[in-house]
């Protein structure tokens, strides 16, 4: 599927797993069902929220493919093939293109972090292997490490690059990139309480934590921008303030599929080092998502 006009709300689905640890594929068939019926724009896998960082390669794969086939095309379907290692990131990137993935979704090299020249390099690598579009992801409270806005300029001239995911929560960084957009080169928000600004700035959607437990109101959000009706879409977005705070009162992905489970999507079980809510936290989700009308 060419994606070369992907915007909208696009889902940082979680990946959900059995009691033992293993992936639940029968969850996931429901979530990606749940996502369609919804009006999600599109399906990102094995990022942040997905958990990933703990799965092996033959887990990622197995994900991957499995949403690929049970999406059959309705959707766009994003990959998360980032890794510290380009080497692995390159790999990765050709085995989810193989699979079928419409794009990727690559990332600063965390960790070992590199120099300027390293950082674009790791991202030149893997834009040269491969064949579909990959979006940038800056993510520096993850990664300890951002794309300067120099590279951002320069890999925007990428054939294969469709875009940045700007997770930094800098206005003021998403203003200076926002300078290399263009009809080739897209902005995602990453970050669900500032989707609307950024799509003042040019952002053409969100990559959304938020969407896993609203589809609905994120896709109505953001098609409401994109159409011009731009009080419709801010009232959305401030009136969403409070669960999408809540959301990410821990570390994502625990709030979030916390809430799952409350909502009967998913079993709330996490690969360690994640483990569940603190009561505190617990209350307070669920109280943000009665708010909404998620819950009774």
């Amino acid at each position: 599927m060419d994606i070369k006009n992907l915007q909208g709300s696009i889902v940082a689905l979680v990946t959900p797993f059995n009691e033992d640890g293993s992936v639940d594929f029968d969850a996931l068939a429901g979530l990606i069902d749940f996502h369609l019926e919804k009006g999600t724009d599109s399906i990102l896998v094995l990022g942040t929220t997905g958990e990933s960082s703990t799965m092996s390669h033959e887990e990622d794969d197995a994900v991957c493919d499995f949403t690929v086939k049970r999406v059959a095309g309705r959707v766009p379907v994003i990959a998360g093939s980032g890794s510290n290692d380009t080497e692995t990131m390159r790999m990765k990137s050709l085995s989810y293109q193989k699979l079928g993935a419409d794009g990727l979704l690559v990332i600063t090299p965390y960790y070992n972090k590199s120099n300027e020249e390293g950082i674009y390099q790791h991202f030149k690598t893997v834009l040269d292997a491969v064949e579909i579009p990959c979006i940038l992801y800056n993510v520096p409270s993850r990664t300890g490490c951002s794309i300067s806005e120099n590279n951002v300029k320069r890999l925007a001239q990428h054939p294969n690059a469709l875009g940045i995911k700007e997770a930094s929560g800098s206005i003021a960084y998403a203003t200076n990139i926002a300078r290399y957009l263009s009809d080739d080169f897209f902005m995602f928000s990453g970050n669900d309480d500032m989707v609307i600004p950024l799509m003042s700035l040019g952002a053409r959607g969100v990559i959304s934590v938020w969407a896993n437990v609203d589809p609905a109101a994120v896709h109505n959000m953001t098609t409401a921008y994109l159409e011009g009706r731009h009080d419709e879409a801010l009232k959305i977005q401030l009136d969403n303030l409070d669960l999408i705070h809540a959301l990410f009162c821990e570390t994502n992905p625990i709030p979030v599929k916390g809430a799952m489970e409350m909502m009967g999507l998913i079993k709330g079980v996490y690969r360690q080092p994640l483990w569940p809510m603190a009561e505190a936290s617990a209350v307070r989700v669920q109280q943000a998502m009665k708010e909404v009308g998620l819950l009774d």
